[in-house]
């Protein structure tokens, strides 16, 4: 039977994974694409792993979990390259379907690799280098009107509960290898894709994950500050500096992207709220406004 301390921190990553994702989506459809990805890119789901993992294992299992992870990181961003592709054409299930199937087979190729420190940061490098390029031409944006109810966000965090319990359970009694495959298992990422796609039309959903793509990045330094500082320093401080890296990391990605240089506005997407109790409400702002930069079109007389 699984002990009281496996239990709290069981239930601590289903409520923080919960969380994340509803607050993301909220924030991506109120507020605008590059915040809610910017949320969902905080280590607040995955912290909870690693804090399971320090109660049951010393810091070098953890040092080698983190290269584990970062190896898997890398098709993390495939999966996110592939969705925002395939969101611009294909319905919801058929565009998960691709990224999932994506993902799992960059996680095979990667697994059969023994990888140092040097070669996970090489093969990021790569990929997020290539692949946050090509995803930027989908983050301009604008967040469409939308039909909310009342048990939206509670049938959300619900269901992701339930998949954020599954895969613990699942790999609870795993070794280092797959441990750090599901400690960043994109539970967050897949989420959001379920959500956001039938809500607010492919092309949207798409600019979320494309901004996540960036903040991926942010994630990614995350992980190595841990794998850097846990052995010498502890599981607890390490965690604690991992947590203020991707803080940091999220901040700059912010400040940066809004403070650039103007961009076209964005084509807006029509989706009128319908249905009994629906509350439909206004597009988000642009994306990425530069200064001097304009909200929209002055109103029709």
């Amino acid at each position: 039977m699984p002990d009281a301390a496996f239990l709290l921190m069981l239930a601590a990553k289903m409520a923080a994974t919960a969380a994340v994702v509803v607050a993301a989506s909220v924030i991506a459809e109120r507020v605008g694409a590059l915040i809610g990805a910017l949320i969902a890119t905080l280590p607040l789901a995955t912290g909870p792993s690693y804090i399971l993992l320090a109660v049951d294992h010393d810091a070098s299992f953890i040092a080698d979990s983190t290269i584990v992870s970062l190896a898997v990181h890398a098709p993390t961003g495939l999966l996110c390259v592939v969705y925002a592709f395939a969101a611009q054409r294909l319905p919801c299930v058929a565009a998960f379907a691709v990224s999932a199937a994506a993902w799992i087979a960059g996680v095979v190729i990667v697994r059969e690799v023994s990888w140092s420190l040097a070669g996970v940061l090489a093969l990021n490098a790569a990929t997020y280098g290539l692949g946050v390029p090509l995803v930027d031409r989908f983050t301009h944006v604008r967040m469409p009107a939308i039909a909310r109810r009342w048990f939206d966000v509670p049938l959300r965090a619900l269901l992701v509960a339930a998949l954020v319990g599954a895969v613990v359970i699942a790999g609870s009694r795993s070794g280092p290898r797959l441990t750090g495959v599901l400690a960043v298992f994109p539970i967050v990422l897949m989420s959001l894709i379920v959500i956001l796609h039938p809500r607010i039309g492919g092309k949207a959903a798409a600019a979320v994950i494309a901004n996540i793509m960036t903040g991926l990045i942010g994630f990614g330094l995350c992980v190595v500050a841990l794998h850097v500082a846990v052995v010498p320093l502890g599981a607890p401080a390490a965690l604690v500096i991992a947590l203020a890296v991707a803080l940091l990391a999220n901040t700059t990605i912010f400040l940066l992207r809004r403070g650039g240089s103007p961009r076209p506005a964005p084509r807006e997407i029509a989706t009128p709220a319908t249905g009994p109790g629906a509350v439909a409400t206004s597009p988000g702002p642009d994306l990425h406004p530069g200064p001097g930069s304009s909200p929209g079109p002055p109103p029709r007389a």
